[in-house]
């Protein structure tokens, strides 16, 4: 890495992250799902490991835990963080949550009442912003 005054346990993370991608293939803050590449903002604040990092998508997505602002609701991001956990098990928890999202627990009311009201059809939609904004293009 460039930059030396990285804490040490970013850089080994970091390295990890490029040299290992795990299943989906996250790289360099860009989730690979296997619908689509989806762009990350991935923020470590100075109390990393000690506070969670702050995490949004860049890429547009139709989700009942993301908001228009790419906000993401999961609650490893919040007040189950551990500083047990790295970077790469917050890219795989935001990748199971884009395989099943919990209108339950929702960021967007909007598209949670859609989902809760017709599955199928929030999902074909899902499928369409994919298509629209996370091609890979």
């Amino acid at each position: 890495m460039a930059n030396s005054n990285l804490p040490r346990r970013i850089i080994k993370e970091t390295q990890r992250l490029l040299s290992e991608p795990g299943a989906g293939a996250i790289q360099s803050a860009v989730l690979v799902d296997s619908g689509g590449v989806f762009k990350l903002e991935l923020f470590l604040p100075e109390e990393y490991p000690m506070a969670a990092p702050k995490v949004r998508f860049l890429t547009k997505i139709y989700h009942p835990n993301i908001d228009k602002l790419g906000r993401i609701c999961l609650d490893i991001l919040k007040d189950k963080w551990s500083p047990a956990l790295q970077i790469r098990t917050v890219l795989l928890s935001i990748q199971a949550l884009l395989s099943a999202p919990n209108p339950d627990d929702p960021l967007s009311e909007n598209i949670a009442k859609h989902w809760k009201s017709n599955e199928a059809e929030a999902v074909e939609t899902a499928k369409e912003w994919t298509r629209l904004y996370a091609s890979g293009a």
